[in-house]
């Protein structure tokens, strides 16, 4: 038994140094203020609608589902204060049936479709390169009423950048989106 937990511990440690990171966080120094949320129940959208509301120059979305009406709606009323506010989202959102990508195109928020991969997962929102919204919550009534997920919202502009950096990288090679409606 010893001899095969050696074998386990040396492959696991073998593994670590020679698959190569492709990731940030081996050098991230996070010492940063968070706030955590869980659904159901949680009210994690009205916890994004008030970082949303408190939004005073960018916001960044990247969402794999997006149907949450009340978010749509906080993302509007900060594109009509001014914030400039783009969102990418998953080929998927192209046929979803209550997308919020029409309307906050119809809006004239830049929408954007990643469909350079099997499916764009991601979940985050970057408020004003300082605050990153991330977690397995996807911004649909679902998350909200049904689902087990997590919110997690961390005010680093470190992290933010990295977030930001992922984000273009994402951008360019999306597609605008164009309404059905």
């Amino acid at each position: 038994m010893i001899m095969k937990c050696r074998t386990i511990l040396c492959f696991s440690l073998l593994v670590l140094f020679l698959v190569p990171w492709n990731s940030y966080g081996a050098n991230l120094n996070l010492n940063a203020p968070a706030k955590v949320c869980f659904s159901p129940d949680g009210n994690c959208t009205q916890v994004i609608i008030k970082e949303i509301a408190s939004a005073r120059s960018e916001i960044l979305v990247q969402a794999y589902s997006f149907t949450s009406a009340p978010i749509a709606k906080a993302l509007i009323d900060a594109h009509k204060r001014g914030v400039k506010v783009e969102v990418i989202l998953d080929k998927s959102q192209r046929k979803a049936k209550y997308t919020s990508a029409s309307f906050l195109a119809n809006m004239r928020v830049p929408t954007y479709i990643d469909d350079a991969h099997a499916i764009a997962h991601n979940k985050i929102m970057i408020i004003d390169r300082t605050t990153v919204i991330t977690g397995s919550f996807n911004f649909t009534k679902a998350a909200e009423e049904k689902n087990a997920e997590n919110l997690l919202i961390i005010k680093s502009k470190e992290l933010a950048g990295i977030y930001i950096d992922n984000w273009m990288k994402h951008r360019e090679h999306s597609e605008t989106y164009q309404s059905r409606y």
